[in-house]
């Protein structure tokens, strides 16, 4: 329009003879320049008003065929990602440099949507498709772009961060396709002054072993944090329980270890109530089942080695940096202490063979020295499974390592070449001031809530109801 006005202006002024200052006024330039067009205007006629730059692509525009490649990618290689992710995915995967911006209109031309998408962009491109409906001959691509509506919602109320590195760490476990063709639960803590990923483990279900193993992975990485901010599983806190078996309460267990390392626990059934980890289970769950895919894991220790890696990269990405010097993070534990502390209880008796009968399996009690320990059948005892698969024994204040006693004899005294005698290895054996010994921990399980009898319950309910209403 701008290249047509001064076409009519210049046009009129040499037909009529008009007036040079009033045209200059007009078009906003100086009569040097009126005389200049002028001459144009009589050599090329209204070809001279056209810039010189209509027609031609700018220097950096991507070429056509790049653009196709790009779109190809996705909807085949890299489908179900946010466009801010894919444009990474882009510049480190494929050496294609293009920007945010320029992904969206690439995408938004071909009606492709992005999983993040707001509200207002799904109504427009809705509308959009409605007006494509009577052109379109097939539906193939209007079912392809109403797959990728995807309704999404923030539900999450916003609140300041904790002040300090450690002081809550928020922990749950989401349940998605993350690879492979069956859901599995990846197990989750973040740190919510940083934001930072603290721990992570894939595991089939939501299970003791998987918060063990993240909470392995927060020992030996930062420290003892100060507060665990969880959901209500029963891994973490529950009022009653049917079963009264030690070995499946997981909330002892998990307790237990907490207290022993001296950290606090908080439980809410509300999930909005810790954002933080339910946000961060939104991003991963569009990003991190397409980094799974691409680098080929299909099996839950696949996956566990390759978080190792991919969550340096993530919390580089997104977490803030960190302070030492707001850190509350306890100092490490050894190795062998945390060994020892996210260990899994069982009670057990002694059989009349002198052994202890656990998975199936027939053990029996070894001292350091080596040698074979034998208690009277009926004798109560503890097994003690640490993180490492090890096994250990607490019979009254004694600690003794586990044997397995095999189906049959390896080597046979009658038929095989005859071995000279060694003497008994020397075992390891934890100390007499272990933290699973049999009545500290069995101390600690009688003064839960959920252990108490219905008398108990029923007097304490009575005391706390008449102090409520004192």
């Amino acid at each position: 329009m701008e290249e047509q006005y001064k076409y009519q202006v210049i046009k009129k002024l040499i037909e009529k003879n008009g007036n040079k200052k009033n045209a200059a006024l007009k078009l906003g330039c100086t009569t040097r320049h009126i005389n200049r067009m002028i001459r144009g205007y009589e050599a090329e006629g209204k070809a001279y008003f056209l810039h010189g730059n209509r027609g031609r692509q700018p220097v950096h525009t991507l070429p056509q065929e790049t653009r196709q490649l790009i779109v190809d990618l996705y909807l085949n290689k890299y489908h179900g990602s946010n466009f801010t992710h894919f444009c990474e995915l882009l510049r480190n995967n494929e050496s294609i440099v293009a920007s945010g911006g320029t992904i969206r209109t690439i995408m938004m031309k071909n009606k492709i949507i992005s999983p993040l998408a707001t509200r207002k962009v799904k109504k427009e491109t809705r509308r959009q498709l409605e007006e494509e409906k009577k052109k379109v001959k097939t539906k193939k691509e209007l079912n392809t772009i109403q797959e990728k509506l995807v309704d999404l919602e923030d539900a999450h109320p916003r609140r300041p961060r904790c002040a300090y590195f450690g002081e809550m760490i928020q922990m749950d476990a989401s349940q998605d396709v993350w690879f492979g063709s069956d859901k599995t639960y990846l197990h989750l803590a973040v740190d919510d002054c940083t934001g930072r990923i603290v721990g992570a483990y894939f595991d089939k279900q939501e299970t003791l072993n998987g918060y063990y193993n993240v909470f392995h992975q927060i020992l030996t990485n930062y420290g003892i944090p100060h507060l665990f901010y969880t959901d209500r599983r029963t891994v973490f806190e529950y009022k009653s329980k049917k079963s009264p078996s030690i070995e499946e309460d997981t909330f002892t267990q998990f307790g237990y270890a907490c207290k022993r390392l001296g950290v606090n626990i908080n439980t809410t059934s509300v999930p909005q109530a810790k954002g933080r980890v339910e946000r961060m289970f939104q991003t991963l769950q569009s990003r991190l089942p397409i980094e799974l895919r691409l680098a080929g894991a299909t099996t839950p220790e696949q996956a566990n080695e390759f978080l190792n890696s991919y969550i340096k990269e993530f919390n580089a990405l997104f977490a803030l940096p960190i302070d030492y010097s707001k850190s509350v993070f306890e100092t490490q534990p050894s190795l062998e202490d945390i060994n020892l502390t996210l260990a899994v209880l069982s009670k057990r008796k002694i059989d009349s063979g002198h052994c202890i009968r656990f998975d199936n399996k027939y053990y029996k009690p070894i001292n350091a020295q080596g040698l074979p320990a034998y208690y009277h059948q009926g004798t109560s005892c503890m097994v003690i499974k640490a993180f490492d698969g090890m096994l250990f024994t607490s019979i009254g204040e004694k600690v003794f390592a586990l044997d397995e006693i095999p189906k049959h004899e390896i080597k046979s005294k009658n038929f095989d070449f005859p071995q000279t005698v060694s003497k008994p290895k020397k075992r390891y054996v934890p100390p007499m001031s272990h933290p699973w010994r049999d009545n500290a921990f069995t101390d600690y399980v009688k003064a839960q809530q959920h252990y108490l009898s219905e008398t108990q319950r029923a007097f304490e309910d009575i005391i706390y109801s008449q102090e409520m209403l004192y």
